[in-house]
């Protein structure tokens, strides 16, 4: 990654008997060849086992999301699970439902999803079907200067997905009681098996990954919803001559993590217990992917590479800038599902050659570097057997903290109190500040002093309020939430509407409510439009929901009074909703003046700046001629 901030010397625990980075590599492709049958074998038959096995039970009924206006209704309880935060909990959860691909099972809670593209994975002669849309609607870079190009998103997508479902299964661990408590376990199954099971799917022998389906540019062409998908859906792979280091490692880290889970390997007792999902079969099937894809991720013959140089399609939306950030999460989080001081050391050998310390960025689908750093205490405090120093770590992760909590460096706060980094906050700005409340709240567990655990724990409260209603604009950016939330999500499939030309009046109102859908946010002056095609603002996106399901989650284990949001009447948002349009890449800044009036101001500009000058000329003269006529006399 590039150093967004000012790079630091850091000295991490000294590594155990650290192997070199050809030592390892060598190791894991001893290993593969001394055991290619057995891999083969083992391999087949993870496939062939279908994970549905051991499942958590659905509630029957299912539990639906309420309607908004009980969002605006304070609950009697005064204890934990606050039921309004266990709401919260299963709407978060029930929206990656909404983003569903493939042949949906009977038991769909959303009613207006229809199966879709059922023949992914065809041109390769592969079952790709399933999985998750990755967004609502707009390729990030589908834009240019002059044209914006807002379009449906029904792209899958292996490197964004990755991280989604690295950081749920991480924040289960960290706070899965709060799922427990909620009575949303078997949903957050659900939404785990569904990708994970299609990630499975993606990697169908050690040294293949697909890392997406569907052209971006071909799907950019279309907005309507999951009936009419355009047909023609390639599928893009990696594999070990033309690599992608970050995406095998980012899958890797997916499964490790999520290993993990289901192993009921929880982070020692500054913690919750893991939600409730034990299932060591399940548990190994994931750790058997993980092992194999950092094995493709360090070995492969092709060399190490951002996948997208493999993959260029993979570049219109989702680029990596770098893949040592997720080199290093694989590692550690590997080291953590396997108990393995080996990656354990790898995963610190790592972090000091790529020079990962002291770098001041965000956490998203690109950046895992402010991750690392917490993860590395957690093991320390948790398993001292496995990781070391503690006290390293706890400094190396308050240093980056403490510039977000005293707004050093990059972080600077809105007039409304909204984190925000300039060139990573300008478009879904609620993303940043809601990986950084998940990253303090989960941190201050194990601070190194009881301030600065109040300091993170305040710092992210703030975030998580201002996402929940507290903010200049009294609307909570979760949609369903209340009745004060976005009413024009960014989606097409929840929209209704087919008309790609006039996607804010057609139609005018969206057909469905796309519950539990964190929208992208407010501008940096705290201003949100809700306007449909301001994918800015109003996109729905797999990662954006990812951080909130942890601090929910967090919320519903430890807070007894309510979401900010239930103090929030109907109408509060209609008040303060800015007119106009914003100003941003999906509306261009705009003078306010036409074409041809600018021509014609440069016209008059022009004329009057040639007037000035010849008459500053003519002055001159005249008074050089003056004073030369003086001296003859």
């Amino acid at each position: 990654m590039e150093n967004m901030g000012a790079r630091r010397p850091f000295t991490a625990p000294r590594p155990r008997a650290v192997p070199s980075y050809v030592l390892l590599v060598h190791i894991l492709r001893r290993r593969q060849m001394l055991s290619r049958a057995f891999l083969s074998a083992s391999f087949l038959l993870y496939l062939l086992v279908p994970s549905v096995l051991g499942q958590v039970s659905l509630p029957n009924p299912p539990i639906l999301p309420p309607g908004a206006e009980t969002g605006a209704q304070p609950s009697s309880s005064s204890s934990t699970p606050n039921p309004q935060w266990s709401t919260l909990l299963g709407n978060l959860l029930y929206f990656y439902e909404a983003q569903r691909s493939g042949r949906l099972p009977s038991s769909k809670r959303v009613s207006w999803r229809n199966d879709s593209v059922v023949n992914d994975g065809q041109d390769v002669n592969l079952d790709l079907s399933g999985g998750y849309y990755d967004a609502g609607g707009m390729d990030r870079l589908a834009i240019s200067s002059d044209f914006t190009h807002a379009a449906s998103d029904y792209i899958k997508c292996t490197f964004p997905l990755s991280f989604t479902i690295m950081s749920v299964c991480w924040g289960a661990n960290d706070f899965g009681k709060g799922y427990d408590m909620a009575n949303q376990t078997a949903y957050l199954d659900d939404m785990l098996r569904w990708g994970l099971d299609w990630l499975i799917k993606a990697h169908p022998s050690p040294n293949t990954l697909y890392v997406q389906v569907a052209n971006a540019d071909l799907d950019n062409a279309y907005w309507g919803g999951d009936l009419n998908i355009p047909d023609h859906r390639p599928s893009y792979q990696i594999n070990d001559t033309s690599p992608g280091t970050d995406a095998a490692a980012g899958a890797a880290a997916a499964f490790a993590a999520c290993s993990s889970l289901y192993a009921n390997r929880g982070l020692g007792s500054s913690y919750s217990t893991p939600a409730s999902l034990h299932n060591s079969t399940y548990a190994d099937t994931l750790l058997n992917h993980a092992q194999q894809l950092y094995s493709f991720a360090v070995g492969a013959t092709g060399g190490q590479q951002e996948y997208h140089k493999s993959v260029p399609e993979a570049g219109t939306a989702y680029a990596s800038s770098s893949y040592t950030d997720e080199l290093t999460m694989a590692a550690l989080m590997l080291a953590w599902a396997s108990n393995s001081s080996t990656l354990y050391n790898q995963a610190v050998s790592d972090y000091q050659q790529f020079g990962l310390g002291g770098q001041d960025m965000v956490f998203n689908w690109d950046s895992k570097t402010p991750g690392l750093a917490v993860l590395f205490a957690q093991l320390a405090q948790a398993e001292p057997s496995l990781a070391g120093n503690l006290s390293g770590w706890q400094t190396e992760a308050e240093q980056y903290f403490d510039r977000i909590v005293n707004l050093q460096g990059r972080p600077s706060l809105t007039k409304g109190g909204l984190l925000w980094y300039d060139g990573d906050s300008d478009e879904a700005s609620l993303n940043p500040a809601l990986n950084a409340a998940m990253l303090l709240t989960r941190y201050a567990q194990i601070a190194s002093t009881p301030d600065k655990k109040s300091s993170y724990l305040n710092f992210a409260q703030n975030q998580i309020n201002y996402a929940l209603g507290k903010n200049p604009m009294s609307a909570p950016y979760v949609v369903g939430s209340n009745p004060n939330s976005p009413a024009n999500p960014h989606s097409a499939m929840a929209s209704g509407g087919n008309d790609i030309n006039n996607l804010d009046t057609s139609p005018e109102q969206e057909a469905y409510v796309l519950y539990g859908a964190v929208v992208g946010g407010p501008d940096k002056r705290d201003r949100f439009y809700d306007i449909r095609s301001d994918w800015p603002e109003t996109e729905v996106a797999l990662d954006y929901n990812a951080p909130m399901l942890t601090l929910a989650a967090m919320q519903v284990l430890s807070e007894s009074s309510d979401p900010y949001f239930t103090a929030l009447q109907d109408g509060a948002y209609a008040k303060v909703k800015p007119s106009g349009t914003p100003c941003d890449p999906a509306f261009p800044c705009k003078s306010g003046l036409s074409r041809g009036a600018k021509i014609a101001i440069g016209v008059v500009v022009s004329v009057v700046g040639l007037a000035l000058v010849s008459g500053a000329a003519y002055a001159t003269y005249v008074w050089r001629l003056r004073r030369s006529r003086s001296y003859k006399h």
